[in-house]
């Protein structure tokens, strides 16, 4: 029985009372028509809950905009722009990054620009630029739930290189207010190949605002730099929009629940409401914090990844660098859903420990 406007459907009842399932929730296929982004590929999904989000197919199946009933939960820029736009070069990648609910980091690197033997590596690396292809959609009754799935395969891929596929499946159902994220990464060359992967789900207001918190339960958590440090102890909490503020970064190690997974949150108190995370820590066992409280870059991103974001070069020297052996495939898996009223926030509180006070 699917749960659904405060009551409980049979696949059977609702055939009666629609013409088609995707009168309450489905998956739309469209392409962008205006602007920067025009002709992206994208993929909009309802559940009939009020979740709503929108996969970017020419982002690597990233996912936009998202809301519940209305009210956002990414931040989104207007920077979005297609894979033919990307300046691989130092930070062009904020050239082409448009926020969103998940933007995914790698496959070889992420963080900032640096020198890695003779390779130049750009801010947050390829993948989120390459198309997607073989793109299936499912939307069908299993038993007593309504599905709805899209999987395709981005590569990424250079001569005498690396060639990394990912394959991803976004899934979420009837009613749901929540969609997971399954990816798997095969190396498909002949060689050993550095890997690294970072989601990095942005969060943006009303979820982020001076009245909300961030809900984890760290074994330790580390600031990034000199401007991060000068903000460590309120890193759990937002200030208002600031002119010329210089983004902070923090390095969490979350405790791993029994069943092996992670959650975070960022819940506006006031309102009653938030988002979280929620992925397996046995691949992903970092978390990083990006808390950008500027005016108009109003964003803080929870970013569960494979390695600390210390520089690549750094990793390879001290032989912490995560390779793939050829043939080899790791898989992940990310969940993402909203905390739609002060019950929920109030439990997931309760689950990773007390928020801390403003005073705090």
């Amino acid at each position: 029985m699917a749960q659904l406007f405060d009551g409980k459907y049979s696949a059977e009842d609702l055939r009666q009372m629609t013409g088609s399932m995707a009168q309450i929730a489905g998956i739309r296929l469209s392409e962008l028509a205006d602007g920067k982004p025009r002709g992206m590929r994208v993929a909009d999904i309802y559940t009939g809950s009020g979740f709503r989000f929108q996969v970017l197919l020419d982002r690597a199946m990233d996912i936009g905009a998202a809301e519940f009933n209305g009210t956002p939960l990414a931040w989104t820029h207007p920077a979005l722009g297609t894979p033919e736009q990307f300046d691989p070069h130092g930070y062009g990648w904020g050239r082409t990054f448009g926020g969103g609910m998940v933007t995914t980091c790698g496959l070889t690197h992420f963080g900032q620009p640096e020198q890695d033997g003779t390779e130049a590596l750009g801010l947050h690396d390829r993948i989120s630029h390459t198309h997607a292809g073989h793109i299936c959609v499912t939307q069908a009754w299993r038993g007593d739930d309504y599905v709805l799935e899209i999987e395709g395969q981005s590569r990424q891929a250079v001569l005498n290189g690396e060639n990394l596929l990912l394959t991803r499946k976004i899934s979420t159902r009837l009613g749901a207010t929540t969609l997971t994220i399954e990816d798997t990464v095969r190396n498909d060359g002949y060689r050993a190949t550095p890997h690294m992967i970072l989601y990095h789900c942005n969060f943006g207001f009303p979820v982020v605002s001076p009245d909300s918190v961030l809900l984890v339960d760290d074994e330790f958590a580390n600031p990034r730099d000199a401007a991060a440090r000068a903000g460590f102890g309120t890193h759990r909490q937002f200030d208002p929009p600031t002119p010329e503020f210089a983004e902070q970064v923090f390095f969490h190690k979350p405790r791993v629940g029994a069943d092996g997974f992670v959650q975070a949150a960022i819940a506006n108190r006031a309102l009653g409401f938030g988002a979280y995370v929620r992925y397996r820590a046995a691949e992903l066992p970092y978390l990083a914090e990006w808390k950008m409280m500027a005016m108009h870059d109003y964003v803080c991103a929870l970013e569960p990844a494979n390695q600390w974001e210390t520089p690549r070069h750094k990793l390879r020297e001290e032989g912490r660098l995560r390779y793939l052996a050829a043939g080899e495939e790791v898989h992940y898996r990310v969940e993402i859903g909203v905390l739609p009223d002060a019950e929920a926030v109030a439990a997931f509180a309760a689950a990773v420990g007390p928020a801390p006070s403003p005073t705090d």
